[in-house]
């Protein structure tokens, strides 16, 4: 009996660490699934019905691809990615200049999503309660704030998961009542096509999963995890399980919308509760609204501990959370959030111009990422493999023909 109950023991223990090393990799999926990412998937179902389901799987694949590379750097050198582009260049202008095209562009983009972020997040509770976003986004704000302040890594870390958990059970159990056609769910997921004037909510979908500054969270956030190469194994495991379950919820908001809403047009995400209504009863409402809150809530904490975090790596902080100057920028992004969306301000012409800077941004740090990736004085045996570069030359590609379009549609649309 003794050496039947072994391997089972063995078994629930290895199960056991493999949940244990869940957390910089689920923070990243926290931060990409927010508000944006509800309504573009939403959209995109309702639109074109499953035949962009391809581009979410894509852009799951290039989101582990780049994060993988973030996360080897960070556990390998114990440095994020904000230090190694300071310390790649050893011209003091080349130096300089990169260090403030990325430090401005991450500051005033995540504070430029937090008031989209923070209404998002109220949206939410608003549609339950009947309490206008305006009110209740400052006090979410100020709720991120303290959290923040707490210092606490863990804390966030914890919080985020369970917020990921209640993100996936809330809209795949919608998904499954839904019930959607196999054949055209498999379909749109394995046979690439265009449809006419879908091309913008392809980029949207992937650029709501690539986003720059979980390229600077995501490598300074595995150093508080793992310190040794043999930790590679665990954070490529928390990687692909976190961003694959931020695929699963992405995939199944544009499963239930092209089932239930296709051909109809969406004004606000929370037409999707009512479409639901005939499956779900009363508690379409509450699913609908729990899942925004949550995806919100998630994405609005990820803004501006990615802004700090990217702050503190390249300009030298020590002392991660609990610095003082890490605070300050983490609180100064809150604040602006809480300002703007208590004064009632649309969110679309901020998020425009973060869309700009994300346009510039993105091709910078994804094509810096893999000049890093190549460098055996600092990455010795640990730099990227043939295979690597190969698969994150065409992602890096790809990632710098959506940022260059992004840029250029965005300076049009602002300009007239």
């Amino acid at each position: 009996m003794e050496k039947q109950q072994e391997p089972a023991s063995m078994k629930t223990s290895m199960l056991k660490n493999k949940l244990k090393a869940i957390g910089p990799g689920a923070i990243v999926t926290a931060s990409f699934i927010g508000p944006g990412t509800v309504t573009t998937a939403t959209r995109a179902g309702a639109s074109f019905g499953f035949a962009l389901l391809w581009a979410v799987i894509f852009s799951i694949i290039a989101t582990i691809v780049l994060q993988e590379m973030c996360a080897r750097l960070g556990i390998i050198t114990q440095k994020g990615l904000g230090a190694a582009i300071r310390e790649h260049f050893t011209h003091p202008l080349l130096k300089y200049a990169s260090m403030f095209l990325v430090l401005v562009a991450i500051l005033v983009g995540s504070s430029a999503y937090m008031a989209g972020d923070l209404l998002g997040t109220s949206m939410g509770i608003s549609t339950l309660t009947g309490i206008s976003p305006n009110v209740l986004a400052p006090l979410f704000g100020i709720v991120i704030l303290a959290l923040g302040l707490s210092g606490s890594y863990k804390l966030v870390e914890k919080l985020m998961i369970v917020l990921v958990v209640i993100m996936s059970l809330t809209f795949v159990t919608t998904m499954v009542v839904a019930k959607p056609p196999l054949g055209a769910l498999f379909q749109g997921a394995f046979i690439p096509t265009v449809p006419d004037q879908s091309i913008i909510m392809i980029i949207a979908l992937i650029g709501t999963t690539v986003v720059p500054y979980n390229l600077f969270l995501h490598s300074e956030n595995v150093i508080e995890r793992w310190n040794k190469p043999a930790h590679l194994a665990d954070s490529r495991w928390d990687i692909v399980i976190s961003i694959s379950v931020g695929g699963l919820i992405t995939a199944a908001i544009l499963i239930t919308s092209a089932t239930m809403m296709q051909g109809m047009e969406v004004k606000n995400v929370s037409d999707l509760s009512v479409q639901l209504e005939p499956l779900l009863g009363s508690w379409a409402l509450v699913f609908t609204s729990i899942g925004l809150f949550a995806a919100g809530f998630t994405s609005a904490l990820a803004s501006p501990l990615g802004a700090a975090i990217t702050a503190s790596s390249i300009l030298k902080w020590s002392g991660g959370m609990r610095d003082k100057r890490f605070k300050i920028v983490f609180s100064a992004v809150i604040l602006f959030g809480v300002v703007s969306s208590s004064l009632g301000f649309e969110p679309l012409d901020v998020l425009l111009f973060a869309q700009a800077l994300n346009g510039i941004l993105l091709p910078f740090v994804s094509i810096m990422l893999l000049i890093i990736m190549n460098n055996k004085n600092r990455l010795g045996n640990y730099v990227n493999s043939l295979k690597m570069n190969i698969v994150g030359g065409i992602v890096v590609a790809l990632c710098t023909g959506l940022g260059i379009y992004s840029f250029v549609d965005a300076v049009r649309a602002f300009f007239g």
